[in-house]
């Protein structure tokens, strides 16, 4: 890809992104796969949104199942992955935490190829629930920034379940995302001006 967008977009800071050493993330358990970024791929947790537990505990359970073989509650089991999965993650009350390196390839539950993907996910399950305002505001400067800085075209940013076959990441957030992208669109097009 050509020159990085960033510093020309001036609606595209790096938002505030609770890093690894912050939340006192373990060392990677295993070598994982270096990739280059090419879209951006929206989840949610498929869990309910967890208020009151601070974000350095969610993204320390999170690491610790991750790196745990487990059973599912489909029934199939989960290897141990050598991370979270996720690069990026979205707490109820907006705030962004770092998850795996973002130049390595995140791991999925479903049968798609994640390679060239920054996984972003939201905290909830967004069937049965909707994501906070804060968490939509966190998603779209998130976006913004990694569609900038790594030049992911606008037809890039999508769902999960654009790729495989789940509900993931919930209607209430899939709804939300041509607005995002239509947001990415008209920044994208002033600077190109």
């Amino acid at each position: 890809m050509g020159k990085s967008l960033t510093n020309a977009l001036p609606d595209a800071p790096r938002p505030k992104i609770l890093s690894r050493q912050e939340w006192k993330a373990k060392d990677a358990i295993e070598k994982m796969q270096p990739h280059t970024l090419q879209r951006i791929t929206v989840h949610h947790t498929a869990s309910p949104q967890k208020k009151g537990i601070a974000l350095e505990k969610k993204m320390q359970n999170l690491q610790n199942f991750s790196q745990s073989k487990s059973r599912l509650a489909s029934g199939r089991d989960k290897p141990a992955w050598p991370d979270v999965p996720y690069h990026y993650y979205l707490a109820v009350d907006g705030q962004i935490a770092e998850g795996r390196d973002i130049k390595y390839v995140g791991d999925t539950n479903t049968s798609y190829d994640p390679r060239g993907h920054a996984l972003v996910v939201l905290e909830g399950n967004f069937e049965n629930e909707k994501p906070s305002p804060r968490q939509l505001e966190s998603l779209r400067e998130l976006v913004i920034w990694l569609s900038a800085n790594y030049e992911i075209p606008v037809s890039e940013i999508k769902a999960h379940n654009d790729y495989a076959a789940t509900a993931c990441p919930g209607a209430n957030l899939k709804k939300a995302l041509p607005a995002l992208r239509q947001k990415v669109a008209e920044i994208r097009n002033t600077v190109n001006r």
